[in-house]
């Protein structure tokens, strides 16, 4: 007989499955949290750009982080207006930016050509020009102690509950200059977990700046870009940093940070920014 549904509610971003768990002791049937993931569709001013499989929770801070990381607008109130609707395949935002953005004047040639994968940033990006585009310097000089860093990146997974639930997405976080988390988002992939805190930062009329980025995966090159777009000084990862992850960090001045535990981490450029114990 198959076990009953768990007591609670499945958290946003998770639904409920059925599976068979096998053990050396027997096998018995039983219902799961699993995370969600669906096709999203970011379009602006009528024309789509690309398709991200994420997790379909907090879209509003999805658009709004998306359209600013990947230069589809330059400020935040150019993003005018976000519809989201709901389709038989997936979920179109529909999105309406300002004459003066970037994204305002996208023709279809100007789109992904491949979806954007769940552990994928730039899926489909045409040109070798749009992965690496040219960072912003960091503006952000001040100084974050490590024992803040290390108080962030311990209470991380107290605001995952998402993962706590399913075990399958990722979060980002900022935490401010004492180590206190202050705003998390989740999803089955890194980088769209990263553009949604940037879009919530952002709603709640707060920037990057003044804090810290913590992130629950490695830090690839699209999570450096990211962070630095957003104006970031320390982004900090639980797990590894790429070789060309490290290099942008340099050149943009970010403080990368790199396996973030309990008891220590890594620091691969510019420890400056990082009081010394």
């Amino acid at each position: 007989m198959p076990a009953p549904p768990p007591p609670t509610p499945p958290p946003a971003g998770t639904a409920l499955r059925t599976l068979q768990r096998w053990r050396e002791t027997g096998r018995d049937e039983r219902v799961d949290f699993i995370a969600e993931e669906v096709p999203v569709a970011m379009g602006y001013n009528g024309t789509v750009f690309s398709v991200m499989m994420a997790t379909p929770c907090d879209l509003e801070d999805f658009a709004l982080g998306f359209s600013l990381s990947e230069g589809l607008i330059t400020r935040p109130e150019q993003l005018m207006a976000v519809e989201v609707h709901d389709q038989l395949e997936g979920i179109e935002l529909k999105m309406t930016v300002a004459a003066d953005a970037p994204g305002a004047a996208l023709a279809p040639s100007d789109g992904r050509l491949l979806p954007g994968r769940g552990g994928c940033g730039l899926c489909g990006s045409r040109q070798l020009e749009d992965v690496l585009r040219p960072l912003p310097p960091v503006g952000d000089h001040r100084l974050y102690s490590p024992t803040a860093l290390q108080r962030a990146v311990a209470g991380l997974a107290q605001h995952q509950p998402m993962n706590a639930a399913s075990g399958s997405t990722h979060a980002a976080a900022w935490a401010d200059a004492s180590g206190r988390i202050g705003w998390v988002r989740e999803d089955v992939g890194r980088h769209n977990a990263l553009d949604k805190l940037i879009g919530a930062l952002h709603h709640n009329a707060h920037g990057s700046e003044g804090g810290l980025l913590v992130i629950s995966s490695r830090a690839s090159y699209e999570m450096v870009s990211k962070a630095a777009r957003a104006g970031a000084s320390v982004l900090a990862a639980v797990s590894a940093p790429t070789a060309l992850a490290i290099d942008l960090a340099h050149t943009a001045g970010l403080c990368l940070v790199g396996f973030a535990r309990n008891g220590g981490f890594n620091v691969y450029t510019h420890p400056e920014r990082l009081k010394a114990p």
